[in-house]
């Protein structure tokens, strides 16, 4: 049988281009990681069982029969079919690792193994190949090789209960944040051992696992409880530490204010009509004015119930006051500064998705092929 070779690419520009990428995995976390180097110039090649990748079905919405789930974390690569169950699956895969920089797979643990492609039997006979393993648990330890998904993760992590109102129950954050950062990771883990390949010309094996990355999410509420032991709580909108940075309702819609030091305080209290407040020894330190949130947040109330969100916003943020009004998705889709940065791209007809947020001036991310069909 003649060797499988890796696909011909449109020809493309980036940091990455030249690498070649075999993406193996499926679902969210995995294909994010090749994504994210297909934006910036490697050629990603996915490949996907005969019934192809379980997202495909993850809708409405669909076009030509594919779900949007599916088309927004697989842009920038070519598509292929094998079945690596199969010997005749496993053999052409070998030989287009022939010619392959990275191979990222989220298979459950021990399936690359039990299939010979584990990464001792790869590293053998592609000693440049860097592995990288998308996984729930890891390997070993007492949840070591069980299966994980980003919802049941956030329960464990302790995410969920950090997440909802004062007065509710924990609530999942409303987008797949675990599964994103751990694609992140998997891309920083990938090019971290693409820079160490460059000194000793060896790959090595990269695992980014749900569990990990859920715990390392954990910020502030990680370091408050090693400090003080304090079990951290529902807080609503509320940040745990420093106030105020809540969400709070206007004439004309919800305000976020994110006040981060006194000054930013003084600002705000100035442009509601009270400079006078920030000097109040209940409010004038970041500490007094979180041990005091209660009251200061009935008294922001107060004054934001007559004014106009947006205007307020636009005229705190001029003076320097982090702050946003709450917008829905379409609304932050469609917003001029969106536009102004070029974060929604289009490919063709048929495809339109958030772009790279990641920006290099001498070599920018690009656009060449919209998710495989």
């Amino acid at each position: 049988m003649s060797k499988t070779s890796f696909p011909r690419f449109p020809a493309g520009q980036g940091s990455l281009q030249g690498l070649r990428v075999i993406d193996l995995s499926r679902i969210l976390g995995g294909p994010y990681c090749g994504q994210i180097l297909g934006d910036h110039g490697a050629d990603v090649l996915k490949i996907e069982p005969p019934q192809g990748d379980d997202t495909r079905t993850w809708g409405p919405p669909f076009r030509h029969g594919v779900a949007s789930y599916y088309m927004g974390l697989n842009r920038n690569k070519l598509g292929m079919q094998l079945d690596l169950a199969s010997d005749v699956g496993r053999l052409a895969l070998m030989g287009l690792l022939e010619d392959a920089d990275v191979l990222i797979e989220n298979f459950k643990t021990g399936t690359m193994e039990k299939w010979g492609l584990g990464f001792d039997v790869l590293h053998a006979r592609f000693p440049r190949l860097v592995h990288c393993r998308v996984s729930g648990f890891g390997a070993d330890g007492p949840l070591g090789g069980l299966a994980g998904y980003d919802a049941a993760v956030q329960a464990m992590a302790g995410i969920m209960s950090v997440n909802g109102e004062v007065d509710g129950e924990p609530l999942r954050v409303g987008l797949p944040v675990v599964d994103l950062v751990t694609g992140l990771n998997a891309a920083l883990g990938v090019m971290l051992a693409l820079q160490e390949r460059a000194r000793s010309g060896l790959g090595q094996f990269v695992e980014a696992s749900l569990y990990d990355c859920g715990l390392s999410l954990l910020h502030p509420h990680a370091s408050n409880w090693f400090m003080d032991g304090r079990e951290p709580r529902l807080t609503g909108n509320a940040h745990p530490n420093i106030y105020p940075y809540d969400a709070f309702a206007t004439r004309s819609g919800a305000l976020f204010l994110a006040v981060g030091n006194d000054r930013q305080f003084a600002w705000l209290c100035d442009e509601l009509g009270s400079p006078e407040v920030a000097r109040d020894p209940r409010y004038a330190s970041a500490g007094a004015r979180s041990v005091n949130r209660a009251e200061l947040r009935a008294w922001l109330l107060e004054q934001l119930a007559t004014c106009d969100g947006q205007a307020l916003a636009d005229a705190l943020m001029l003076r320097g006051v982090p702050c946003a009004p709450v917008l829905k998705v379409s609304e932050a889709l469609q917003h001029p500064h969106t536009r102004h940065r070029e974060m929604v791209v289009s490919i063709g007809d048929g495809y339109t998705g958030v772009a790279s947020p990641i920006k290099l001036s001498r070599s920018p991310a690009s656009y060449r092929l919209a998710p495989p069909l």
